[in-house]
């Protein structure tokens, strides 16, 4: 395994001094160094990979030097574009180091969204014409891979590609950690049941959760309360369009009401479904952000989320109401409100950073979770 402060100073020594991207669980123990490492205004976490890749190109443009873009594979999909109309020798001639998570790598246990990314994360850079290594864990050879990485750089002017493994980086704990205690006594898991309670008298609703620890503690909840899932599309992968699979739903079933249960990385990486729904006008769509101010479940780096208004943003976008619940009453008092008006809105839920330990995962894998929401939305 690779120490992170020896793989750092890899990378320092060839004059590497800006990084962005979007965290990965393989990466955490990496991003964590870099928290502790790096100056603020040189460690962006971006709102999605492909405005890391952007970010980059301008930092290029302004120091000639590449910058470090780090994301999981799943994301490469975001890059795609900024890759190949902008970076790419062909267009703008941009070198920057990628640095890609391999979840899902043709052997190795993961979970059931990432099983495709990983069987194309290197066939994908081949048909883009980067060219990668997968990162050695022995340092000489390590080492080896970096210098072999600027050399192409620098000669090509153009993006590099270095693909982690599982276990790659040892472990790391960052040092500059968040002490000051949450404002928010509510957990996310606490939320999602109180919404569930309060919801229980609707006539046949329908949930849409965003990827993550938000699906899991769904799945969970409905076990504890003994209920059952088939009105639940538990989203896995596909970060930051639960909003536009909710809005397909609404559009086709105007008889029910759909929950969306968003979260504030996912609503911030594709912020721009928000104007597609308040131009839909669908009035059926119930849009809920729960907002904790951190990736929770690549390792809790932060988000901009308790920076930003996500209220006004979505009124900006064209919703007409929206509430905003720090703790369980104010929660309760906004949600007998929420589910009863006849307008577009959107309620955002503040609650603490993590997750237990114990949390679980569905039995059903997404295809069967599919066929049973798609019989009860038929029923």
């Amino acid at each position: 395994m690779l120490n992170c402060a020896k793989f750092f100073e890899l990378l320092t020594s060839k004059g590497t001094e800006f990084y962005c991207g979007v965290p990965d669980s393989l990466l955490k123990s990496f991003c964590a160094y870099l928290k502790d490492s790096v100056p603020s205004n040189k460690n962006f976490v971006t709102a999605n990979e492909g405005a890391a890749v952007g970010l980059a190109a301008g930092v290029y443009l302004a120091t000639n030097k590449p910058a470090l873009v780090y994301m999981q594979n799943s994301g490469e999909g975001n890059a795609v574009n900024p890759l190949t109309s902008l970076a790419d020798p062909k267009v703008y001639g941009i070198p920057m180091l990628l640095i890609i998570g391999w979840r899902g790598e043709p052997g190795v246990k993961d979970e059931p969204q990432h099983a495709k990314q990983g069987e194309i994360t290197l066939e994908l850079l081949k048909t883009l014409g980067i060219p990668y290594e997968v990162l050695p864990q022995e340092f000489v050879a390590a080492k080896a891979a970096i210098k072999k990485a600027f050399e192409f750089m620098h000669s090509s002017n153009a993006p590099y590609a270095l693909v982690i493994r599982k276990d790659t980086f040892e472990p790391y704990e960052a040092l500059k950690k968040n002490t000051t205690p949450s404002p928010y006594s509510l957990t996310r898991e606490e939320a999602i049941q109180i919404i569930l309670k309060i919801t229980s008298t609707i006539n046949n609703p329908v949930f849409v959760s965003t990827t993550g620890m938000a699906s899991r503690e769904l799945y969970e909840s409905r076990v504890k309360m003994g209920q059952k899932g088939d009105s639940d599309f538990l989203t896995v992968g596909s970060m930051g369009h639960a909003s536009s699979i909710a809005l397909g739903i609404a559009l086709h079933a105007s008889d029910r009401i759909i929950f969306c249960i968003d979260g504030d990385g996912a609503m911030l990486m594709h912020m721009g479904a928000l104007t597609t729904i308040a131009e839909s006008g669908v009035t059926n769509l119930k849009h809920i952000v729960i907002n904790n101010g951190a990736h929770d479940s690549v390792g809790g780096q932060p988000t901009c989320g308790f920076k930003v208004d996500f209220g006004n943003i979505a009124k900006a976008c064209g919703y007409q109401k929206t509430w905003l619940a720090t703790t369980e009453e104010k929660l309760i008092k906004a949600l007998e409100e929420f589910i009863t008006t006849k307008d577009l809105g959107l309620l955002e839920i503040r609650v603490k950073k993590g997750a237990r330990k114990d949390l679980g995962r569905p039995k059903s894998s997404p295809a069967e979770n599919k066929i049973k929401l798609m019989q009860y939305l038929k029923n």
